[in-house]
């Protein structure tokens, strides 16, 4: 490699700066040094002012030095002193010829003057030439990767950072295990994976297991995001895929994480460009880099994404992504084990029971838990606490699952009874049917877009949801729309949201599950289009009669439900009243006071 120094440019700088400051010098005094005034005494310049050959403004004294013009030319005179020489002209004399005294100066602040203008040219032309270069060092690296390496001496993760997710970590000790030990399985002709395909929810902690893995196996970490790869000129992206894999290569053996992968590694032909969209072209080059004509590289690519479904057949065959790690939503022990990581910074009081978080957030990620505990912090750093107590925690659940109080909203007292009788409704309806999940609060204290809440928790996470499960859930949605028309004699717009929930519901037993009369069949699309979207990709697999009949069953499951509901909200009006008209006074219930309605 060539190594070119830098002397050479500040030296030619420091010389084109000196040569400047001498034609500078040079073009100030160049009327002197090409047509030079004669010396003569100052008898000659008294006669010429006499003889009236001088006129006025043709005369100054600068320090020693007299200068005149006449008709013929330019003459001036020494003398020993200037103040001599100035004394030697009469005030009438000073003001007939108007002679202008100019103080002496020497030669370095003469020259300094006259390089002025220069030197500001010459900075504003080194400027744009810098520039200029900038510009072109900046085009020439624009197909350069922008893949970050991680510093290992820094933060090094490795599994036992990562709390849950047993079954994935166990998936990618393989990966650990060849990257240390390559050898081992090369002796019994085994080809570990190429490409090790990260699938799971937001969240859920996907590029901290890439992490970890690259931690475990002591290897340089490259990470950069799908986006990255994607730019508006053609061919960017593939020559950023290709620089990529060259450093990686050379660094090897290296792990290459890309994040959020679906960006550049949709389907293709999907798009508008045919097969010179630049993201097509992104994506050809990867498939080639990741199962090309080069073989025996020690680079795996690990991957990340929440839509495994728009992905190209060509990124997931054998080869190339041929493993893929689920990474799912923690269950209730995971959620603990991830509490316990993130509070080994934070300060807590001796009644905290992380437990108990964990049973009241089932289905959070663990970006969600790591944001309960921040909120919880954020809460006993405003009532000037020095720990965290299993109040400021309980109070982040319900700000991160329900949203954030709004005491400022204030309701009508009519309003607020409705609200009250409507959230009761909920209550009693799903605590009266077996396979309602138990109620945890009620309160009608805003939240969001919510003017009450009704909380429900499982006692234990649940896989699997039957058809009497699902019927159970309508009816404690319907428990507000009820109890409003039978105790108001009509209903608001509060119940809008919960009838959403109920038609949806109802939807996906009929089309989704096979839970009516239409039999074991599924009907619509499941996956949308690429493009497209949800709204306008989703395709219509039934005739107009079968859509008929699928609406026809998705009422009668919300008429059965609501003839339901309706039972038990008559039957169960005093305690409903009961409950609402303290609701009305407490604004909270909790679950062990709700409890004591039905001792």
């Amino acid at each position: 490699m060539k190594v070119v120094s830098k002397r050479p440019k500040r030296h030619s700088f420091l010389l084109f700066l000196i040569l400047t400051l001498i034609i500078s010098s040079l073009l100030y005094n160049s009327d002197q040094l090409l047509d030079p005034p004669k010396k003569v005494p100052f008898a000659e310049f008294r006669a010429d002012l006499n003889e009236g050959l001088i006129s006025d403004n043709a005369v100054n004294i600068k320090g020693d030095k007299l200068t005149f013009k006449s008709e013929e030319s330019t003459k001036y005179s020494y003398k020993e002193e200037s103040a001599s020489l100035s004394d030697m002209l009469s005030a009438d004399e000073y003001e007939l010829l108007n002679i202008d005294v100019i103080p002496n100066s020497s030669f370095w602040s003469n020259l300094l003057i006259s390089a002025l203008p220069a030197v500001f040219i010459l900075m504003v032309i080194m400027y744009m030439l810098k520039s200029a270069q900038s510009s072109n060092n900046q085009a020439m690296s624009f197909g350069k990767n922008r893949a970050k390496l991680h510093d290992k001496s820094k933060s090094r993760t490795d599994f036992s950072k990562v709390a849950g997710a047993q079954e994935a970590k166990e998936e990618l000790e393989e990966i650990v295990d060849f990257l240390k030990k390559p050898a081992k399985f090369k002796k019994l002709g085994a080809k570990i994976p190429k490409g090790v395909l990260l699938v799971g929810p937001p969240g859920t902690g996907k590029t901290l297991l890439a992490r970890a893995v690259a931690g475990e196996a002591d290897v340089p970490f490259f990470s950069i995001s799908g986006s990255e790869f994607v730019e508006m000129f053609v061919g960017v992206g593939a020559s950023r895929v290709r620089d990529m894999f060259a450093t990686a290569k050379k660094a090897s053996p290296c792990i290459v994480f890309i994040d959020e992968i679906d960006a550049v590694g949709r389907k293709r032909g999907a798009g508008l460009g045919g097969g010179h969209d630049e993201r097509e072209q992104t994506l050809n080059q990867i498939l080639t880099e990741m199962d090309g004509f080069e073989t025996g590289s020690s680079v795996i690519v690990m991957a990340a994404t929440n839509r495994p479904d728009v992905l190209d057949p060509a990124l997931l065959r054998p080869g190339r992504f041929d493993r893929r790690v689920v990474v799912d939503r923690p269950d209730i022990k995971d959620r603990e084990a991830i509490l316990s990581v993130h509070v080994k910074s934070k300060p807590l009081a001796k009644d905290v029971d992380l437990s108990v978080i964990a049973r009241k957030t089932p289905g959070f990620t663990g970006a969600d838990l790591e944001n309960i505990l921040n909120e919880g912090a954020l809460f006993a750093a405003r009532r000037n606490a020095k720990v965290i107590k299993q109040e400021d925690l309980n109070q982040a659940v319900e700000k991160v699952a329900l949203g954030p109080e709004k005491k400022s909203r204030v309701l009508s007292d009519k309003e607020k009874r409705i609200t009250s009788f409507h959230e009761v409704g909920h209550a009693v309806v799903g605590h009266m049917l077996s396979e309602c999940d138990p109620v945890h609060k009620i309160s009608i204290i805003s939240r969001g877009h919510a003017l009450g809440v009704t909380w429900y928790l499982p006692e234990q996470d649940r896989h699997l949801y039957s058809l009497t499960k699902f019927k159970h859930e309508l009816c404690a949605l319907l428990g507000g729309y009820v109890v409003e028309k039978e105790f108001f004699g009509e209903v608001t717009t509060g119940p809008s949201s919960d009838l959403e929930r109920a038609t949806n519901m109802a939807r996906s037993m009929v089309t989704q599950y096979g839970m009516s009369d239409l039999g074991p069949a599924t009907f619509g699309e499941k996956n949308q289009e690429v493009f497209l979207g949800r709204d306008f990709g989703h395709v219509k697999n039934y005739s107009e009669q079968m859509a008929h009949e699928i609406d026809k069953h998705i009422k009668a499951f919300v008429d059965e439900a609501f003839v339901e509901t309706t039972k038990i909200v008559k039957k169960n009006k005093k305690l409903i009243t009961k409950i609402a008209e303290d609701l009305l006074e407490k604004e909270n219930i909790s679950r062990e006071e709700f409890l004591t309605y039905f001792a």
